[in-house]
């Protein structure tokens, strides 16, 4: 089975994409990595920056030099700098963490996209990577993440929840970060419109690549 390197920027993505691993393709050798501070980081400054990037290139290093098969990143705010590690590891797959989950959404047909976020960054980072021809529609829910940093798991589910009735107008909703997962059921009852996250369709991405 794959050794699978899992780089996150924030401490809540690991569960929901190991439990995506364990339910759709269990048995992997599944490994952790983490710098959290990196989200802080970008939340101070408000942008990218090289040092990031280098920061970026110096996890991809580290992955592959223990092996790993494939890169996946869990942190939707930092697309050019995993662009960047990927350029640099090629042919291994190195994956945005958003990449399979905009490749579903655009095979289901859905045109206008309402992009649901707890983490400001990823609001201006990932708009970008979907085609010329979609409209997102940036969501912030308020509040969410500072809630989850405290432990409220229900307060944080409330207010994704309420944020999300200001997409009822778009043709599905693509959910931002990893943490967001478990909402799904939540907003698509509450929209009534698809609603997509990027765990499982990460995973499954990576098994075609890999299996």
């Amino acid at each position: 089975m794959p050794r699978i390197t899992l780089i996150h920027a924030l401490r809540h993505s690991p569960p929901p994409i190991e439990a995506a691993f364990a339910r759709l393709w269990p048995g992997n050798t599944l490994m952790n990595l983490m710098d959290d501070s990196l989200s802080a980081d970008l939340a101070r400054q408000g942008k990218l920056t090289p040092e990031m990037t280098q920061r970026f290139r110096a996890l991809g290093d580290y992955a592959t030099g223990t092996g790993a098969d494939a890169i996946l990143f869990t942190c939707s705010a930092f697309g050019p700098c995993i662009e960047a590690v990927a350029a640099e590891h090629a042919p291994m797959p190195v994956l945005k963490p958003n990449e399979a989950m905009i490749e579903e959404i655009l095979a289901s047909g859905a045109r206008k996209i309402g992009l649901l976020a707890t983490f400001p960054g990823t609001l201006s980072s990932m708009p970008p990577e979907f085609p010329l021809g979609i409209e997102v529609v940036p969501c912030l829910a308020e509040g969410a993440l500072a809630a989850l940093d405290a432990g409220d798991v229900a307060a944080h589910d409330r207010l994704a929840m309420e944020a999300s009735l200001a997409l009822k107008d778009c043709d599905a909703i693509a959910l931002g970060q990893f943490s967001l997962a478990h909402v799904a059921p939540m907003v698509a009852g509450a929209t009534g419109l698809p609603v997509f996250s990027t765990p499982d369709s990460a995973v499954r991405k990576l098994k075609r690549m890999l299996a």
